[in-house]
């Protein structure tokens, strides 16, 4: 029996499987959906598709550096032990290596993408990773970073994997202190790189957030506007890179660090694992007795 278009799709949409397995599967069942299921099944493929509602918010973030190539990418799975399990470690990897040379423009893009040319893509791998592994995974998002001979990369990874921090130094070699910078974002989580980045508006308001606690505070309003400055310098430090003490030496800002070398930061990237992600918060005592009143 001709395996379909139509027929690969209902079964993708019944299993969670990917397209070419659900194409095989087909092909040696006949055509029999129902057998394919069961097909997959034993394979451990259809795992995947039982865990597409759970919570992915643990995880690790990586960096894999190829010559004037880098990349930054968080991989989440459902706990934090999983991390530590080296078939995760070597998804990582795999994936980092494909990343960086691919160079896809989406986390969509880069699941269609095909992996080691066997007609396998990057959905279809992860999948029959998540089969082994047992837990849901899901690569989040990714950031690819481009420089030239002149330039250096600056990687930290934290905790782990927690937390990973990438940068591009300009204008140096030093991978040194490009690694010292990306350690101080990882630990301090600057969100720009410099005053001129952060736009105006956002500027005019913390400036009137500032001057109203002023007045509130009974200031005089003729030293109100020169308080207001002050404390707008507060808040560049504590947003913008250049601006911040070294965590390495806080006496010492960011941006002298960097002219001692002749350097200048052409950008950088900070993932912290999921964050953003809303995480299931289980109570145990709840679970028991709810298994006990059935």
């Amino acid at each position: 029996m001709a395996v379909t278009a139509k027929m690969v799709k209902e079964l993708r949409e019944k299993t969670g499987a990917g397209m070419m397995d659900c194409k095989k599967a087909l092909q040696e069942t006949d055509g029999d959906i129902d057998q394919a299921i069961d097909y997959l099944r034993e394979k451990g493929i259809s795992k995947a598709a039982k865990k597409a509602d759970r919570i992915a918010a643990e995880g690790s973030t990586h960096v894999e550096v190829k010559g004037n190539s880098a990349v930054l990418f968080e991989m989440n799975c459902e706990t934090d032990f999983v991390t530590k399990n080296d078939q995760f470690k070597d998804l990582l990897a795999e994936l980092g290596k494909h990343l960086v040379e691919q160079k896809p423009e989406s986390v969509e893009a880069a699941l269609k993408q095909n992996l080691h040319g066997d007609g396998t893509n990057l959905e279809e791998y992860i999948n029959s990773n998540i089969a082994k592994i047992g837990e849901k995974l899901s690569l989040r998002r990714f950031t690819i970073f481009e420089k030239t001979d002149s330039d250096a990369f600056g990687a930290y990874i934290h905790m782990g994997g927690n937390i990973g921090a990438l940068t591009i130094l300009e204008g140096s070699n030093d991978e040194a202190t490009a690694k010292d910078v990306a350690m101080h974002i990882a630990a301090v989580n600057p969100r720009y790189v410099s005053r001129d980045a952060v736009s105006q508006e956002e500027v005019e308001k913390e400036r009137e957030v500032l001057k109203t606690q002023a007045l509130n505070e009974g200031k005089p309003e003729k030293i109100v506007e020169k308080m207001v400055e002050g404390r707008l310098g507060k808040f560049f430090e504590e947003i913008c890179l250049l601006e911040q003490g070294f965590v390495k030496n806080p006496d010492e800002k960011v941006k002298k660090v960097l002219a001692d070398k002749g350097a200048t930061i052409k950008g950088f990237v900070r993932y912290q694992v999921g964050e953003g992600i809303e995480k299931r918060v289980d109570n145990f005592a709840e679970e028991v007795m709810s298994q006990v009143k059935k």
